[in-house]
């Protein structure tokens, strides 16, 4: 059974899929979109309970201390990331996405065991810190591989005019799972008393965490590797290192263009994690509320993400999305948390809900944009060294910078802190080609000649390799 060629294609040029003789499998789609949801879920519980379990781990002489601590242990995951983006991205695109992205989950399903597991400060002494920091460098691991192979999975596995919907299903995933693990959060903090929670409700879900993981884990066992990759890898035997360096060296625009559009992470993860911190610690509200407050926001995002997708490839335009959604960053952030100073739980509401909508246009397209940044070869490792870098110094780095303008006395710093970095971003934007407007053909790249010459080799020997051997090639 083959797929139905799309009329609009290039001339005799097949799409991988019907070079390989498969059809599209919706397993794989659900593999990428769960997987990348569990995953994410297990990577932002932590900061949004950091500050119930931060004296319980890392007890210190005042609760402010013993936040920092939790934070910078959060941060070293964050650390780890670029590490696993430079290290194991090439090995994605030297052996395959799904490799990866199996062991990935597994990684960050048990790191998340191990900080619901963990016997308090009082018990275990220092082991339980380092427990915890044990964990956070496996999440990072998996965090650090997770993010850019996904990315490609989805993108890659997508119908030709249907690449900014599918690849929009990542960041719709990681705003699901931003939207679990706040939901998580404020179960928890509303449903037992203040003893209960701080001695073993935040545990639940960590626990929860761990045991979606093994359902992730059984969904990419079964998925397929992506046909881009497998008719590439049929001509193109290079060792990951030569990647990475052909990468380095023929691909320096692309890169700088893919940090510039993950950097706004830095708002993401000041939104995601910090808001409701920074609202506690600044106004006295609830946290309970106001973790309640973030899913409404955040329900909001899920929304607009795939929107937005479906959108720009309807309107055959990638760029404009990610230049909206920083202008309205940049325009928004500071009379924002300015706003914070009402009263009201609806004032937090209109808050988190007007920050999350621009983050999620400029959250919508840019995975798509990224992946056809890249040929197939190096198009992991391109996409995770940027970003893993980028975030690993902006996004781990946001809510620990935000708690200590906070503690300094100037917590209106955080905004401004946004909006440059954003600003910088936006710059960069307007250099980003149109990959959109892009008629639809066989490979995501604009000119991939191992994608084509793979497709031509399977055609011209009527074969595809086994499963076996791509999982080995």
């Amino acid at each position: 059974m083959t797929t139905s060629k799309d009329p609009s294609d290039a001339a005799g040029v097949p799409e991988p899929l019907e070079a390989l003789g498969r059809p599209r499998r919706p397993v794989n789609m659900v593999a990428g979109t769960i997987g990348h949801f569990v995953e994410w879920y297990d990577w932002y519980v932590y900061g949004l309970l950091a500050a119930i379990f931060s004296g319980q781990i890392f007890p210190s002489s005042s609760a402010f201390a013993s936040l920092i601590a939790a934070l910078l242990t959060y941060a070293i995951g964050f650390v780890v990331r670029p590490l696993s983006g430079i290290i194991i991205s090439p090995l994605a695109d030297r052996f395959g996405r799904r490799a990866v992205l199996t062991l990935t989950i597994s990684g960050m399903a048990l790191g998340s065991l191990i900080i619901g597991l963990t016997p308090p400060f009082g018990t275990i002494g220092y082991a339980a810190p380092v427990l915890f920091l044990v964990a956070r460098v496996l999440q990072g691991i998996s965090a650090g591989s997770e993010a850019q192979s996904a990315i490609a999975f989805m993108v890659e596995h997508a119908p030709a005019k249907r690449r900014g919907l599918f690849g929009s299903f990542s960041n719709m995933a990681s705003g699901l799972a931003t939207l679990a693990a706040t939901g998580a959060g404020a179960i928890v903090t509303s449903s037992f008393s203040k003893a209960d929670l701080g001695a073993w409700g935040w545990r639940l879900p960590f626990i929860v965490g761990g045991v979606l993981g093994v359902i992730g884990l059984i969904l990419r066992s079964r998925a397929d590797e992506t046909p881009e990759f497998e008719v590439t890898a049929l001509v193109d035997q290079r060792s990951a290192w030569t990647r990475l360096w052909a990468l380095l060296r023929e691909h320096p625009k692309p890169l700088l263009q893919t940090a510039a559009l993950s950097a706004p992470a830095v708002a993401y993860y000041t939104w995601a994690t910090f808001l409701p911190t920074y609202a506690n610690l600044t106004t006295g509200r609830d946290l309970a509320s106001s973790l309640a407050g973030s899913v409404i926001g955040l329900a909001l995002l899920v929304v607009i993400v795939p929107i937005c997708g479906a959108l720009s490839d309807r309107l055959g335009k990638r760029k404009i999305f990610p230049i909206i959604g920083a202008i309205g960053m940049v325009v928004l952030f500071y009379p924002l948390l300015l706003l914070l100073n009402q009263p009201g739980f609806g004032v937090y509401v209109l808050v988190s809900a007007s920050g999350w909508v621009v983050l999620g246009i400029w959250q919508a397209v840019y995975p798509t944009i990224q992946a056809e940044l890249f040929p197939a070869a190096v198009r992991v490792s391109g996409i995770g060294l940027a970003h893993q870098i980028v975030i690993a110094v902006f996004g781990g780095t946001a809510p620990l910078i935000a708690a200590a303008f906070v503690g300094s006395g100037h917590p209106t710093y955080v905004a401004f802190y946004m909006i440059v970095v954003v600003a910088l971003c936006l710059i960069v934007y307007f250099t980003l080609p149109e990959t959109g407007s892009r008629a639809p053909r066989a490979t995501v790249a604009q000119s991939d000649t191992e994608v084509l010459e793979g497709e031509n080799l399977v055609a011209k020997t009527g074969s595809a390799p086994s499963q076996d051997n791509r999982s080995r090639s």
